[in-house]
């Protein structure tokens, strides 16, 4: 072949260069939105249920505010829900009871109102079958053991009522265990927190040891004879926050069967930012003390950027740096997706929900298996749920529910 020939192949092959990466790329995106879209999409942690109390805020419009609406779910693929009941752990006593049954009868009548779209679920073949029947599944979860007033009776209650996890903590201690955002006070679980646990296993509802100290980590999985969840934490090893599990915690859950669900949260992925939020904290829980109503924080991060300076910019792709970073831990089968959306400040590129196809096309672009993302997106959840119901069918077999003291 002479020079010129050569010369003219080698052009032609650099023109056709782009050409196949296109359309490797287009293939790679058309895989990852059929497998996206034909999942269980799950998320454990959404903190949209009070705008279902707001006369003025229909769930079924899509806003310009906020991460979390019925167009934007679909947008996503988002098919399965936890909507957290909360309030701040200062709202204690009857308050927080009947506040609790006032954020969990809105999420009652959203199902209600919308039932060819929505279903109430409590169990895992539940969730199934609403997504058989193209169906989005609405579950709940407690952010906060504050909020059972310190009575096994009213948690039954909650259990009855549909509430399928419940965190033993917020950001402060409650009377029987610590928090990891408040000074150490108990050692983990008194004896009476250890009872809570116990209880939750009973009643088939999930331990959920997001937000609590490593102490009461520790000893929650010592006393629970279910696997646990923690429904929105991320990685300690890749961003030093406390609200994070170590690796050592990560594969002690994962070692009794347990999920932990990545919590996207800026301040929880990016270890510049959790710098910047152990900075600032002292001043916003403060203000969060201050206004525990107040769902709007713009106010309070504007001063914050005042006193402290601007924030850190964190991008979405540090989610899959710890998605990726549980699974070498500890495999595929112990991870999936808590977002805190509608709760939390969100990273660059995940401003809603609407964003979620991305973290599916990034794991296939990883060399993720399509088996593998599937238990990441929802798979993982719903076995732990099976495994908390069948713990919860052997124990009612053979013990009788705990009288509770006065």
């Amino acid at each position: 072949m002479n020079y010129l020939a050569k010369r003219i192949g080698f052009g032609l092959l650099l023109l056709a260069v782009p050409y196949v990466f296109a359309q490797k790329d287009e293939a790679l995106s058309s895989r990852a939105h059929r497998l996206h879209f034909s999942s269980i999409v799950l998320d454990t942690h959404i903190d949209t249920t009070p705008k279902l109390q707001k006369a003025d805020w229909k769930f079924t419009d899509e806003h310009k505010e906020g991460h979390v609406d019925l167009p934007r779910m679909r947008r996503g693929g988002l098919n399965a829900l936890f909507f957290s009941i909360y309030m701040s752990g200062t709202v204690t006593g009857p308050k927080a009871v009947n506040d609790s049954l006032e954020l969990i009868a809105a999420v009652h009548r959203l199902t209600e109102a919308l039932p060819k779209e929505i279903a109430l679920c409590v169990t895992a073949e539940q969730v199934r079958a609403a997504h058989r029947q193209g169906k989005i599944a609405a579950l709940m979860g407690m952010e906060g053991g504050h909020m059972i007033n310190n009575s096994l009776g009213v948690l039954r209650m909650y259990a009855q009522l549909g509430v399928r996890y419940l965190t033993l903590t917020h950001g402060v201690n409650t009377d029987w265990a610590d928090s990891s955002g408040d000074t150490l006070k108990h050692n983990g679980l008194t004896d009476s927190g250890k009872a809570v646990v116990r209880e939750l296993n009973r009643l088939g509802v999930m331990v959920d040891i997001s937000h609590v100290s490593d102490k009461t980590f520790w000893d929650a999985l010592d006393v629970s004879q279910a696997p646990l969840i923690a429904s929105h934490s991320s990685c300690r090893a890749l961003a030093e926050h406390p609200r994070n599990l170590t690796d050592a915690m990560i594969k002690a859950l994962a070692a009794k069967g347990g999920v932990i669900q990545i919590n996207y949260l800026d301040a929880f992925i990016d270890n510049t930012m959790a710098a910047y939020g152990q900075k600032v904290w002292p001043r916003m829980r403060e203000w969060m003390a201050k206004h525990p109503d107040h769902e709007d924080m713009t106010e309070i991060r504007q001063e914050l950027a005042k006193e402290f300076g601007p924030p850190p910019k964190v991008g979405w792709e540090k989610i899959i740096d710890h998605i990726d970073h549980v699974v070498k831990l500890v495999g595929a089968s112990h991870v999936g997706l808590g977002s805190d959306f509608d709760g939390a400040t969100m990273p660059l590129g995940m401003e809603d929900v609407s964003r979620l196809p991305k973290i599916t096309e990034a794991l296939l672009n990883k060399g993720y298996r399509e088996p593998d993302i599937k238990k990441i997106l929802g798979e993982n959840t719903l076995r732990l749920m099976e495994n908390v119901e069948r713990v919860a069918q052997r124990i009612r077999s053979t013990t009788a529910a705990p009288v509770i003291n006065h």
